[in-house]
């Protein structure tokens, strides 16, 4: 069986995931608890106020999950690395997954960044074949424009190649 890939995400992406989770939480336990709570200011009843609270233990547990135990785990088992020949990919905490995109394969590489990535002064890489997109997260912007243009002339030499 082959080595895991050697190269890591930046680690300031652990952040980046904290900030986006606790939104997508905050937002989702609102819109769960605010329909409750304006039900039991309007007509007080046991059950309304029980829902209430087991949403809220819900909230709370999901925030340590997500905000805590998560975000280190989930960064040791990212990894990447480009070879001349094609891009590997892990990652995974239960469910672990390994792409190995040939170059011969690829259509399309590409940097995105939103407010928060860039923020914090990171970007994130796509390529694209026919089969989809696989994106590698959270690398420092310079660094993510040298790997685009790294992997776009290796796709550029592999159909070259053929």
């Amino acid at each position: 069986m082959r080595e895991l890939p050697s190269s890591q995400l930046d680690p300031r992406i652990k952040s980046v995931w904290r900030i986006n989770d606790a939104i997508w939480i905050v937002v989702s336990f609102l819109c769960c608890f605010v329909p409750f709570a304006i039900v039991a200011a309007v007509e007080p009843a046991s059950w309304v106020f029980m829902v209430l609270a087991v949403e809220a233990i819900v909230f709370l547990a999901l925030l340590v999950i997500f905000l805590i135990v998560l975000p280190p785990i989930r960064y040791m088992r990212w990894r990447y690395q480009l070879n001349d020949d094609f891009l590997d990919i892990a990652k995974g905490i239960v469910w672990r997954k390994r792409y190995v995109i040939p170059f011969i394969r690829v259509q399309n590489t590409d940097t995105r960044q939103g407010p928060i990535l860039r923020a914090f002064g990171l970007s994130s890489v796509t390529v694209a074949t026919a089969a989809g997109e696989h994106e590698i997260p959270g690398i420092n912007t310079e660094h993510a424009e040298q790997l685009r243009d790294r992997a776009a002339e290796l796709a550029r030499i592999a159909r070259e190649d053929v």
